[in-house]
């Protein structure tokens, strides 16, 4: 049986746990050990013991950008709470919780009468799982209205400032799980921020399958390219692989018809890569997070 630190509470720990739940595609297997520290306190000691002991460390957050392997995930899968610190908001600084959803920043901006995080409106997820893939949409960013990270590691938590980031990306120390973010925001048109988040929500409602389980995009569009694009031009929008179908709505999302495997989602990922490489000579990048294990004739999809 796997070891964990002899300082976690029964509540904190739940062993062979299903983890497609915490997904937002609903598909993988099973978790060895889901942790769920009570305080940040013992977060870093779980970090400090899988580093000691050599156990992997695998953080879950919102599950929105997340496909979970059907062989599950061994060691240690993290998931974080929302409340281990008070929320700040100092003038036009908000600081909040990494287990916290991203509306949860859209809400206390709009509530305090700033503006500047818009384009974050719609985007399922957590604050910590948007800060480590920068994650946004053609209007902006996550990290760039980021003051600071703070970050647990196996030594303790600080923060961080002036982090490096690029599309869907953010270099963060390896081993490190973001636990707090500092959101530079600003004064402005409430009227027009409102506006703003309306025109995006009404565009994603309109052109994503958001009634479905699925995990957002595929893949990154390509330099010049889109993805969607792409791979509708190869005639694969609605093709179905087992339960996972690639979208009729939008042809870089992939959603879950029910019960779905996460090798019938790799298996539609691997042939959109083909496709579109043959005909187009571009090659697709998965956006999406691969977490755990999975079966030997799937893993070339990552």
């Amino acid at each position: 049986m796997l070891a964990l630190p002899p300082e976690l509470s029964a509540s904190e720990v739940t062993r062979d746990a299903p983890i497609a739940p915490w997904t937002s595609v609903r598909v993988g297997g099973n978790a060895e050990a889901l942790v769920r520290p009570a305080s940040v306190d013992a977060l870093v000691k779980v970090l400090s013991f899988a580093k000691a002991e050599g156990i992997p460390v695998t953080v879950i957050g919102g599950g929105a950008n997340t496909l979970v392997g059907d062989l599950g995930v061994k060691g240690i899968t993290l998931k974080l709470n929302n409340d281990y610190f008070p929320e700040e908001i100092v003038d036009t600084q908000v600081t909040v919780n990494a287990g916290s959803a991203i509306s949860r920043i859209v809400t206390l901006m709009t509530k305090n009468q700033l503006i500047g995080a818009e384009f974050l409106a719609g985007i399922p997820g957590t604050l910590g799982g948007a800060t480590t893939m920068n994650a946004g949409t053609k209007n902006g960013e996550c990290m760039t209205v980021v003051d600071a990270v703070e970050l647990a590691t196996a030594d303790g938590i600080g923060w961080v400032s002036n982090l490096t980031y690029r599309y869907r990306h953010t270099d963060l120390p390896k081993g490190a799980v973001v636990t707090r973010i500092r959101f530079n925001l600003r004064r402005g048109d409430m009227a027009e921020s409102k506006a703003k988040m309306d025109a995006d929500i009404g565009y994603r409602k309109r052109t994503q399958p958001l009634s479905q389980p699925n995990f957002g995009s595929v893949f990154t569009n390509p330099p010049g390219h889109f993805a969607g694009a792409l791979i509708e031009k190869v005639n694969l929008k609605g093709h179905r692989l087992g339960n996972a179908q690639i979208s009729t709505l939008h042809a870089n999302w992939i959603v879950n018809l029910g019960n779905a495997k996460a090798a019938d989602v790799t298996g539609l990922m691997n042939e959109a890569k083909r496709r579109v490489l043959e005909t187009t000579g571009v090659t697709l990048t998965p956006e999406v997070k691969w977490v755990g294990e999975f079966a030997p004739d799937s893993a070339s999809g990552g």
